[in-house]
C-alpha cells in the first residue's frame, strides 16, 4: 500500500492561525514499495527504510504531489532487466525507470518513475563497504530517485553535485557520508589516471 512521507506545510493567515484552505501542498512523495522476488529480511524494516530515504528526499528537494514504485527485487531479475534495458548482462545495485509521462493533470500527481533494486548486490556491496545494510538501502534509494529526478553523474560536474545531494540527503537520516566511509573522497573514483610521459 502507498504511503505519503513525510511532513506537511501550512500557510499562516494574516490573523496568525494556520488556514487549511492556504495550506501549501504536502512536501512529500507517494511511494509504493513492491516485493518483487529477492531475501530482503525484514520487508517491513526494507520498507521502513525505502520510505525514510524517499522522505529525506523531499524534505530537502522540497518536492511535493509526486508519486514513485520501489520493487525490492534480486540480483537475477535485476540482471534481466539490465541485459534488456542497458545491455548489460550483470547485475547492478539499482536501476532506475523514469516515467514516460510525467505528469497527469487529472490526478494532479506528477510519476516520477520505477526503482528496482537487487538484494543480494546490495547484501553484498554493503558488507564490502561495511557500512550497515539499510543505511546502504538507503543510499541506493535516494540515488535512484535522484536519477528519476533527471539528476545524473556522466560528467565530473554532474557527478560533484549529485553526489553532495547525496550526501546532504543522507545526513538527514543520520547517515555519515557514504563516500568517506568507503574511504574515498567525493570525486575520486572519476579520477582519471594521468597519461605516461614519453
Amino acid at each position: 500500500m502507498p504511503a505519503v512521507v513525510p511532513e506537511r506545510n501550512l500557510s499562516v493567515a494574516e490573523g496568525g492561525e494556520p488556514s487549511l484552505a492556504e495550506a501549501e501542498p504536502p512536501i512529500g512523495i507517494v511511494i509504493d514499495v513492491v516485493h518483487d522476488a529477492g531475501d530482503w529480511g525484514s520487508l517491513d524494516i526494507a520498507s521502513d527504510a525505502v520510505m525514510a530515504a524517499a522522505g529525506a528526499l523531499a524534505a530537502e528537494l522540497a518536492i511535493g504531489g509526486s508519486e514513485a514504485c520501489v520493487a525490492l527485487s534480486s540480483d537475477a531479475e535485476v540482471a534481466r532487466l539490465n541485459a534488456t534495458y542497458r545491455g548489460k548482462q550483470t547485475a547492478t545495485n539499482v536501476l532506475s525507470f523514469p516515467a514516460a509521462r510525467a505528469f497527469d493533470p487529472a490526478a494532479g500527481v506528477r510519476s516520477l518513475g520505477d526503482l528496482v533494486l537487487a538484494a543480494e548486490t546490495v547484501e553484498r556491496e554493503a558488507k564490502e563497504l561495511g557500512l550497515p545494510h539499510e543505511h546502504h538501502l538507503q543510499h541506493l534509494v535516494v540515488h535512484g530517485l535522484l536519477h528519476l529526478l533527471g539528476y545524473d553523474h556522466e560528467k565530473d560536474d554532474e557527478a560533484d553535485e549529485m553526489e553532495a545531494l547525496e550526501v546532504r540527503i543522507l545526513a538527514r537520516l543520520g547517515i555519515d557520508n557514504p563516500y568517506a566511509a568507503a574511504g574515498e573522497p567525493l570525486t575520486s573514483r572519476r579520477q582519471k589516471p594521468e597519461p605516461p610521459k614519453s
